[in-house]
């Protein structure tokens, strides 16, 4: 969790200097800071020693001094509240278009998770299937979660009632900048593992109390 953390930053760092330049590097730094230095540079070092080259370092101060903060926290709950922050920085300053690069940000960043599980696939000797989505996630399902899953004709179906991302933005009102998460990464991830998958997401634990999920994607439709 601590490589997809630092992973979800590299994108977000992109969009939001794409679009907003030297400004944007400076709310970025803003909302490092407001997160903690030192939470963030311990997903860093872990993100690091996992192997992931990320863009972190790049606003932890070598010398802060900060202490750390959240030390009873999960990965789960740091993941949230640093891109809370992130985005609450970006979004306060620029509105909608500061909305929009952090969506952009979370595009790009589950099309590249979604790659990877397919490629996890593959290593397994498995095709980027629909049966095989869940089964080669990245990211792993911990008690944490509650949900069910149905596997139907052509689809599957998840609803969750408890998702740990989406408890901390309420506990932290922070339902706005949290939401723009929610609504972009699962149809992501699902594009980036095969492009034929199609997800309809039409209930937040947000806004609904519970997540709804339908994974649309056809017997044949897959990468040889």
């Amino acid at each position: 969790m601590d490589t997809i953390t630092a992973k979800l930053f590299t994108h977000l760092e992109k969009s939001v200097i794409t679009a907003f330049g030297e400004d944007g590097k400076v709310l970025l730094q803003q909302g490092v800071e407001k997160f903690g230095y030192k939470d963030a540079e311990e997903i860093a070092l872990q993100a690091t020693k996992d192997g992931e080259i990320h863009r972190l370092y790049s606003y932890i101060p070598r010398n802060h001094q900060a202490e750390k903060k959240y030390g009873d926290l999960t990965i789960y709950a740091l993941m949230a509240k640093l891109f809370a922050q992130i985005s609450k920085a970006v979004v306060d300053q620029f509105g909608d278009k500061g909305k929009d690069a952090i969506r952009e940000g979370v595009r790009t960043f589950g099309e590249e998770r979604g790659l990877g599980i397919a490629q996890r696939a593959r290593v397994n000797g498995e095709k980027n299937t629909r049966e095989n989505y869940l089964t080669n996630y990245d990211m792993g399902r911990s008690e944490l979660f509650t949900y069910t899953t149905e596997y139907k004709e052509g689809e599957i179906e998840q609803n969750f009632t408890v998702c740990p991302f989406g408890q901390q933005w309420a506990d932290d009102e922070m339902h706005e900048y949290g939401i723009l998460y929610c609504e972009m990464i699962d149809p992501a991830v699902a594009r980036g593992y095969n492009p034929e998958f199609k997800v309809e997401h039409d209930k937040y634990v947000l806004k609904d109390g519970h997540c709804h999920f339908r994974f649309k994607l056809e017997d044949n439709k897959y990468n040889d």
